[in-house]
């Protein structure tokens, strides 16, 4: 059920937009800021699209295309022009937004970042991306954890970004603090079609969460983004889906409700659940332990695989071997004295 796209909405509904948005060949701040342009655009579109609309996402790349440049001249901060043209946008529309954008780093590479931003203008999350999509992405690894914030109708989101997806513990992670839809962006091109689809049903059903994906699309004369915009319900079935036409966008109405609903009531393949309380049938509460020796590893800090891997840094796609070691995480940058991985709040309220 996804009210018709959104054209009926219901009470507890929350009407969401997927953009499969035009990938743009950006090389100058002149296209930058076009493409800023471009953007604000296509929000006024979304808010003239549908008037039931609460949120409208845009793909990982919206803004800079997918040369992977690190040029200081094209890298985005929280308090440039480009981000302020995002705010205006929201404010100006009455309209919720999901952004991307390549943030400036002064310590190592850029960060592939993320934000929403409410109807208001302000930010409500900003998200770091954990796992770059190696070897082929150069940004600095998310330091900031999963942080889930307050949206529409009082629904919680998060975001996680491209290759984030392919890793179960992300969305894992992202529903255990709350979210009840998992927004995912990408720039992914059509070999990743399938791996796709699956992990955005899979990361739906295993948390019983919405999962809202979408693509950047189209061509820029040298890379194929596939659109593929796409909602999942909690049970892991595919409510709406996009193709490939660029700046389709692609709508849906989600219901949070039924995810408290079923997260409340599932005894059968309430598996969030059920990971801390196995068999709970047998003995009482469950087994509350922790099996998986990959976790312990993890967290003991001697996580190592049983086999060889070739393929451990840039040198395949043309990047420098790093010498710098990662600082780990940080105080959040919009949040003073709260660390981004210790809280779930939003940052208008945490702030």
């Amino acid at each position: 059920m996804s009210g018709l796209g959104g054209l009926n909405k219901s009470a507890h509904g929350v009407v969401m937009g997927l953009v499969q948005l035009q990938l743009p060949v950006v090389d100058t701040p002149v296209q930058l800021a076009a493409q800023v342009q471009r953007i604000v655009q296509m929000v006024a579109k979304a808010r003239r699209n549908q008037s039931t609309m609460d949120l409208v996402v845009f793909p990982e790349y919206s803004l800079h295309g997918l040369s992977m440049s690190t040029s200081p001249e094209l890298m985005v901060s929280l308090d440039g022009p480009e981000v302020a043209a995002f705010k205006q946008a929201c404010q100006q529309n009455r309209i919720w937004g999901c952004f991307s954008i390549m943030e400036a780093n002064p310590h190592g590479n850029p960060y592939n970042s993320g934000l929403i931003i409410d109807d208001q203008g302000e930010i409500r999350l900003y998200y770091r991306k954990l796992h770059p999509w190696v070897p082929v992405e150069p940004w600095e690894p998310g330091n900031l954890g999963i942080p889930v914030c307050e949206g529409p109708k009082g629904s919680k989101l998060s975001l996680i970004i491209c290759h984030d997806g392919m890793f179960p513990e992300m969305a894992r992670e992202a529903a255990y603090k709350g979210a009840e839809i998992i927004i995912r962006t990408a720039g992914y091109t059509a070999p990743i079609r399938h791996a796709w689809k699956i992990t955005n049903q899979a990361n739906a059903f295993q948390n019983l969460a919405y999962t809202a994906s979408v693509c950047m699309c189209g061509s820029d004369g040298t890379f194929d983004s596939m659109g593929e915009g796409m909602f999942c319900n909690f049970d892991g079935t595919v409510l709406v889906e996009g193709g490939g036409r660029p700046d389709e966008i692609v709508t849906a109405e989600l219901r949070p409700d039924l995810v408290r609903e079923a997260r409340s009531g599932w005894g059968v393949e309430n598996n969030i659940y059920q990971l801390y309380h196995r068999g709970y049938v047998a003995v009482k509460g469950g087994a509350q332990d922790c099996p998986y020796t990959f976790m312990q590893d993890m967290a003991a800090g001697r996580y190592q695989l049983p086999w060889e891997v070739q393929v451990t840094d840039g040198t395949s796609c043309g990047f420098a071997v790093p010498t710098r070691h990662y600082r780990g995480p940080e105080s959040h940058p919009l949040v003073p004295d709260a660390m981004a991985v210790a809280g779930t709040t939003s940052l208008k309220k945490a702030a």
